[in-house]
């Protein structure tokens, strides 16, 4: 049964359980659905009602692209604890084992790649929420600000993902370069984040 489709109690049992997976990359991208899906919530609250109808497509595209990133990310909690499976199996071998190194390098690679994305729809997210602080009905805005602040916090949560397999990688370009990208993100998003918060009087 893939993560997504358990009960939260199961996932959050497995999550607080012995097992290497899931972990912090599965708990950023469900962090991440959920704000999604507040975005989706002030979208599905706001259209229809004749007071905003001058936003309704806007409106109805952003609730599209909520939806879409909602998918992706609770699809990424399965696809984050998969690629830490090959990292699981290169740590366990001997240190002796012939091609170690390599195994060990291309696992981090894997492993670094799914926290990396699900930062990536983490500010999609944020985007998203900003156009439903801006048009969305009144009733719901403290919703947009929850999402906002999910968002951030699983957007933090994915970095530290990212950079706990670069701090590791022999290849420190890649990994310079996979660090840059994500403090550009997390330096931005967080910053848009806030102001979503502010904007709203949260």
């Amino acid at each position: 049964m893939h993560y997504r489709d358990k009960s939260l109690a199961r996932f959050g049992a497995e999550l607080a359980s012995s097992a290497p997976a899931p972990g912090g990359g599965g708990a950023a991208a469900l962090c991440g659905a959920l704000a999604a899906a507040l975005g989706g919530m002030v979208v599905s609250l706001t259209v229809g009602k004749k007071k905003y109808a001058e936003n309704e497509n806007a409106l109805q595209e952003l609730g599209k692209r909520a939806e879409k990133a909602r998918e992706e990310l609770l699809g990424m909690i399965d696809a984050d604890a998969e690629a830490f499976a090959p990292l699981a199996r290169a740590y366990s071998l001997p240190k002796d084992a012939p091609d170690r190194e390599q195994i060990l390098e291309e696992a981090l690679h894997r492993a670094a790649a799914s926290p990396v994305r699900i930062a990536e729809l983490c500010c999609e997210v944020i985007e998203i929420l900003e156009g439903c602080a801006s048009m969305g009905s009144l009733l719901v805005l403290s919703d947009a600000a929850s999402g906002a602040a999910l968002a951030e916090g699983a957007l933090h949560a994915a970095v530290v993902n990212v950079k706990v397999n670069t701090a590791l990688m022999h290849s420190r370009n890649h990994a310079a370069a996979l660090g840059a990208r994500m403090e550009e993100l997390e330096r931005e998003y967080t910053a848009r984040a806030g102001a979503i918060r502010r904007s709203l009087g949260y």
